[in-house]
């Protein structure tokens, strides 16, 4: 079976965007795809907004996407994979905060945890976002994925299916996201309990 390419536009704050992103890594194990990590921004999508959705009102998540892209362009693309599997387990699985540890954890300068501080890396930021959400169009969040030609926002997952589970839902996103007219499935919310 030939590898596809598959590119993944997160924001590392979104809980749901880190159970794909779990999910991804499954799919890995049983399905071949070579995964490239891409930053979108929750702060960048809602900034024009009256009430931020995300009410991120002292912008908080400007920080970790910032830093994301300091790791990306210094130390290239396994490196951002590193932190945000770093960052995700931290903030996500543990509760844990601290750019510095999840830094320190994926190998990288803790000292890349500056760049949350400033916007030097807000116009590299702004261009990755808009690479990403000009594929699926403003109306959608975090995460989006393309592969075979095709753009979809989600899956949104309260819980990463695992093994061969993984790939048949890999398998059934891509026909169901590469439906000529195909627009949106939703199915039944989960409680955030859920997010293991």
């Amino acid at each position: 079976m030939e590898e596809i390419d598959v590119d993944f536009w997160f924001d590392p704050s979104c809980p749901y965007t880190w159970v794909t992103a779990r999910w991804l890594t499954e799919v890995e194990k049983v399905r071949p795809i070579s995964l490239r990590y891409h930053v979108m921004s929750l702060a960048v999508l809602n900034e024009h907004l009256e009430v931020d959705p995300e009410g991120d009102t002292e912008g908080f998540l400007w920080w970790p996407v910032r830093i994301c892209v300091a790791v990306e362009q210094h130390h290239g693309q396994d490196a951002l994979r590193r932190f945000f599997t770093a960052y995700g387990a931290r903030v996500h699985e543990r509760g844990e905060w601290g750019w510095a540890e999840a830094l320190t954890e994926a190998g990288l300068p803790a000292a890349l945890a500056e760049a949350a501080d400033g916007e030097d890396y807000d116009a590299a930021l702004r261009a990755s976002h808009e690479r990403g959400i000009s594929l699926v169009g403003k109306h959608v969040g975090t995460p989006i994925i393309t592969a075979q030609g095709t753009a979809f926002f989600g899956p949104v997952l309260s819980r990463a299916p695992r093994g061969e589970a993984a790939g048949r839902l890999w398998d059934g996103t891509l026909l169901v996201a590469g439906t000529p007219g195909f627009h949106e499935l939703k199915g039944i919310a989960h409680q955030p309990a859920d997010f293991t």
